[in-house]
């Protein structure tokens, strides 16, 4: 009896469901993810007011280098070890990387000024992973599922960050920057442990060597605006948030140590209602679709946003609105890229990924910073909802390749 679903006649598709195997990967690869996340964030909410504790930290300049210096160095090395992790496999690289993130925090857990602190900041950049644990789903997954997976290691940025909002403010009251630090580097050897011991080995498909080629990925239409299109979404993350605290803080009475009681409501709601446009999407095999209509809604979204900045509840239903989209993205753009990207260069496209994506955090916290700092936050917001729109016109081309096939279609 042929175990091939179709060989039947019947024509219908096999069930979408997650092997054990592909399920055990999944979460222990999300959680792998989510606690590097965490590692990230945890500094974000506290280090401008934390800093001034250390020698040098008076120096807005050298605060604002240290918290940007590991979103460079991750820009600059995503490349280099996504093309490792293709040769020389997923596992011995994010090894290697969570090592030299862990050594760059206790670095700062043991920095005497802040010059020590930008020094770890630094080697933390250097252990650049994201895009070998984003290619490592994809090996562990079959396309028809790996949305799905997806799905978890997107959502676990939005949880990670909500846990740093609540985190970061109690372990620098209790243990000060440097047990801030301490725990940076704590999670990196729980990164450590469950890449070594909990992911399961994803088989290897049998290809010959290929010398991955950087302007293969660069001549790639589909590949290009998926980069662009990460871009995009973590620049508007990070200029929202530049201004979105403020706002929360002013219309709604919550000062910076009670925020938390906003923002995890809000991320978790926006997870919940990401599902069900997940499994449709993976369902009816509409990935072009969602994709434009989640670019489209984010851009309606904050196009609205200048009207709710002086009403708190508007602003958090359209938080709500935001995250939603941005859950959908988060999920679906890294399942598109893992299906367009022919397998010899997998990692080196997730590594153009991230690179675009690590190049969108800073520039959107340092261009979201310049214009809140002259005091009119809807061109914050109007800006992101420009760069949306523009985003929305360049996902309107997307297709999976030179056939003009729709991605997941």
């Amino acid at each position: 009896m042929s175990s091939n679903p179709l060989s039947s006649g019947t024509m219908q598709p096999a069930k979408l469901k997650l092997t054990p195997t592909e399920r055990r990967a999944s979460l222990m690869l999300s959680l792998l993810f989510a606690s590097r996340m965490l590692g990230l964030f945890l500094l974000t909410p506290i280090f401008a007011v934390a800093a001034l504790s250390v020698p040098g930290g008076d120096d807005a300049a050298k605060v604002g280098i240290a918290l940007g210096a590991y979103g460079l160095t991750q820009a600059f090395l995503q490349i280099p070890l996504g093309m490792a992790s293709d040769r020389y496999g997923r596992r011995a690289v994010i090894v290697f990387g969570m090592l030299l993130f862990t050594a760059g925090g206790i670095m700062c857990a043991l920095a005497s000024d802040i010059n020590w602190i930008i020094a770890g900041r630094v080697v933390q950049g250097l252990g650049a992973v994201s895009a070998a644990i984003t290619a490592w789903i994809a090996d562990a997954t079959r396309p028809e599922v790996r949305t799905r997976a997806m799905a978890m290691v997107g959502g676990s940025i939005g949880i990670s960050f909500a846990a740093s909002l609540v985190l970061s403010p109690l372990l620098v009251g209790e243990f000060g920057l440097s047990g801030l630090f301490w725990a940076i580097s704590l999670l990196g050897f729980v990164c450590l442990f469950i890449a070594v011991a909990l992911v399961p080995s994803a088989p290897r498909v049998e290809k010959p060597i290929v010398q991955a080629r950087p302007r293969d990925v660069l001549r790639h239409a589909g590949l290009l605006r998926l980069n662009f299109g990460v871009f995009c979404l973590h620049f508007i993350l990070m200029a929202l948030f530049m201004v979105a605290p403020g706002l929360l803080s002013r219309l709604g009475g919550y000062d910076s140590a009670h925020l938390w009681e906003v923002y995890l409501p809000v991320i978790l709601l926006s997870f919940i209602l990401m599902v069900p446009a997940v499994f449709y999407t993976e369902t009816r095999r509409v990935h072009k679709v969602a994709l434009e209509v989640a670019v489209a809604g984010l851009a309606v979204v904050l196009a609205l946003m200048p009207l709710a900045s002086h009403n708190f509840y508007t602003l958090v239903v359209l938080l709500v609105g935001f995250f939603i989209a941005f859950n959908i993205l988060e999920a679906l753009q890294p399942s598109l890229v893992s299906r367009v990207a022919p397998v010899e260069y997998k990692g080196l496209a997730l590594g153009f990924y991230n690179t675009a994506q690590s190049l969108g955090v800073f520039a959107g916290a340092t261009l979201g910073g310049v214009i809140s700092a002259q005091g009119d936050t809807s061109k914050v917001f109007l800006l992101a909802a420009a760069l949306a729109f523009v985003w929305f016109l360049t996902a309107r081309g997307f297709r999976s390749g030179p056939s003009g096939q729709e991605a997941g279609g």
